[in-house]
């Protein structure tokens, strides 16, 4: 088959950051200990520099290349490049809990940059083989990067974890690609959505893969009650391996279902959109409730990231325009929140201590009124306090819901969400109204109190003027 040279200059961030990762993989061989932050500093610039070509490419249009199995299309355009900055934050917040810790290797940020890899992979992919193999690609990054620490018996457990329920999860998405193709005779994303809309007898196949593909989707997002591998990934690994795990990849998820559900399986919508409310009203009743026995702060937002991951699919199931739009941005903030909170916790931890439970924050005001501030407005988005961007991606998937005539489920998420505003407000309380352990000064580094502040004003300012990202998803996706 010949590929034309139009085809890889749409594949440019790709390129480009594989062939960086594996320059980095090299240079992380001949370096020594002092000169660790070589690798660092190559990781951010190939971030920075796809971020951009992702971005100059929001306007090229669609296309489908490389045999069928690869799309180029300004949702991909925009989710790339998200996913670019995200990272970029998320090694900031990295390289400080590594050199505190003194775990500082280059193996940290190469497993991250082919993560990344898969997750473009997944957000392009236009086949179900293409999807399988940037899906793979993340997972065994990430099981990974879980067990980086080999000394950490929690570490290893919640590698061991990962590694054993992602490949049950990966083995029901496969089985149930396979009955779609067996069902279709295809692996491309379109072929299989021309084959679904002529009337055929094979419905029953069908629906049974569909079933195995919500499941493998289901875990990916972590949703209930396919949730069981969160709180303890998220409590056992390195907090600076958790932040990674716990944004980015949320967006490559939304990503995959809508390839998956939307592009492929849209006329299968009134079977799926049945799942996905159970799906994610479970998500949100239990990720709520189970959230406020918590002690852990890490695990708490494993928990929120449940409740989250309910909201996520709601805008999803809507099945219209705004729904998917509103999801987007629901996906796009919600990571920048993550990273926002778990960066809180690296801020306060010390040299080989980890500041992971909610004891750790009394008193925080008085020993750093700034930083109290910005953990305030990271909680009160989470929790959808206006003016956060949390308040405006809530309010724009409800409306999505409210509009399809879901009334019963938008008034059971407000329900669900009043009862999950207790733990995130407990928060703040802690600390602004209890007294500290210590009242230490925060010692932590230049950059770290910078990527804190702009994380947290970031959050305050896309609430305030919310417009400019829902009028570019929406024209994304339009």
């Amino acid at each position: 088959m010949n590929i034309p040279l139009s085809d890889f200059l749409l594949l440019a961030p790709e390129i480009f950051l594989l062939s960086m990762a594996c320059l980095i993989l090299v240079v992380e061989a001949f370096i020594g200990e002092r000169q660790r932050h070589i690798s660092y500093l190559l990781s951010q610039l190939t971030l920075l520099l796809a971020a951009i070509i992702s971005w100059n490419m929001l306007d090229t249009g669609t296309a489908v290349v490389m045999g069928g199995t690869f799309i180029h299309d300004p949702m991909a355009a925009l989710l790339k490049t998200s996913v670019f900055l995200v990272v970029i934050g998320a090694f900031v917040y990295a390289r400080s809990f590594n050199t505190s810790s003194g775990a500082l290797r280059g193996e940290y940020y190469v497993l991250g940059l082919f993560a990344v890899l898969g997750m473009m992979v997944m957000i392009s992919a236009h086949s179900l083989l293409t999807i399988y193999l940037g899906l793979e690609l993340l997972s065994l990054s990430l099981y990974a990067m879980v067990a980086t620490d080999r000394d950490s018996v929690p570490g290893s457990e919640a590698a061991m974890k990962y590694f054993v329920l992602g490949a049950l999860a990966s083995g029901m998405l496969l089985y149930g690609m396979s009955m779609l193709y067996g069902a279709t005779g295809t692996l491309d994303l379109a072929g299989i959505a021309d084959a679904l809309s002529a009337p055929g007898e094979n419905s029953l196949i069908l629906i049974f893969g569909l079933c195995f593909i919500v499941v493998g989707l289901a875990f990916k997002f972590g949703a209930v009650p396919f949730h069981m591998w969160i709180p303890d990934v998220y409590d056992g690994a390195p907090t600076a391996v958790t932040l990674f795990i716990g944004s980015a990849p949320k967006i490559a998820a939304f990503a995959m279902a809508m390839r998956l559900l939307v592009d492929s399986l849209g006329s299968l919508s009134v079977d799926w959109q049945g799942m996905l409310v159970i799906l994610s009203v479970l998500s949100l009743a239990l990720g709520n409730v189970v959230a406020i026995a918590q002690t852990s702060m890490k695990r708490m937002l494993a928990y929120s990231t449940i409740s989250h991951v309910g909201f996520l699919l709601l805008g999803i199931l809507a099945g219209t325009e705004a729904g998917y739009s509103a999801s987007m941005f629901y996906a796009i903030t919600y990571a920048v929140m993550a990273i926002g909170g778990f960066a809180m916790i690296i801020l306060l931890s010390r040299a080989g201590i980890e500041a992971d439970q909610l004891d750790d924050f009394k008193g925080l005001n008085d020993r750093s009124p700034w930083f109290a501030f910005m953990m305030l407005i990271l909680m009160f988005s989470m929790a959808g306090v206006p003016p956060t961007v949390g308040f405006y991606a809530k309010l724009s998937v409800l409306q999505a819901v409210i509009d399809v005539d879901l009334v019963w489920l938008a008034v059971a998420a407000v329900f669900f969400s009043i009862i999950g505003a207790f733990y995130y407000i407990r928060v703040v309380k802690l600390m602004y109204f209890d007294k500290a352990a210590s009242d230490a000064p925060l010692y932590t580094r230049t950059d770290m109190r910078i990527a804190v502040s702009l994380n947290s004003l970031l959050v305050l300012g896309l609430g305030i003027f919310p417009g400019g990202l829902l009028a570019l998803c929406s024209r994304v996706l339009g």
